[in-house]
């Protein structure tokens, strides 16, 4: 038996709040919601799917280049510095503040600093990863039973 309508744009309210409340979400990501419509309504699925294969890729080079002797900071720096820039425009508020405190790490070329943020940052993405495919499938969930997406406020 399937829930209806209202139970699922209920539970994605209350999970879009959760996400908002715990940091992991700010703003930015309820501008994307505001550039999705009739002529692209897949946008905010498409964008995320993008990030998500983006920051798949730039962990991977971010641990490269910190494995490599000696360390090669600004080759650290960049992907670090990509991502926080993909990160704000998707509105990951936690990943984004993590890309800042690792970029002044490879600023300051310290390695054990860099290492605790690549860890704490492939934490938070797959964090922010599992809460946001939650988020994809209630929608899809409400679209598949007819429903409207709610706007976020």
């Amino acid at each position: 038996m399937t829930m209806d309508v209202t139970q699922l744009q209920r539970k994605l309210r209350d999970h879009q709040a959760f996400m908002f409340q715990q940091g992991f979400l700010d703003d930015q990501f309820s501008q994307l919601y505001k550039l999705q419509d009739e002529t692209s309504p897949n946008f905010v699925i498409d964008v995320v799917t993008l990030f998500f294969d983006d920051s798949e890729n730039l962990l991977k080079n971010m641990a490269r280049a910190i494995e490599q002797i000696p360390v090669d900071f600004q080759q650290v720096y960049d992907p670090v510095h990509q991502y926080k820039g993909s990160s704000a425009s998707v509105g990951a508020a936690r990943v984004k503040n993590v890309c800042t405190t690792f970029r002044n790490f490879c600023e300051a070329k310290n390695l054990e600093g860099c290492v605790r943020c690549l860890q704490q940052l492939q934490l938070e993405y797959s964090q922010l990863k599992k809460n946001l495919q939650y988020l994809l499938l209630l929608q899809q969930e409400i679209k598949a039973a007819g429903g409207s997406i709610p706007k976020i406020d």
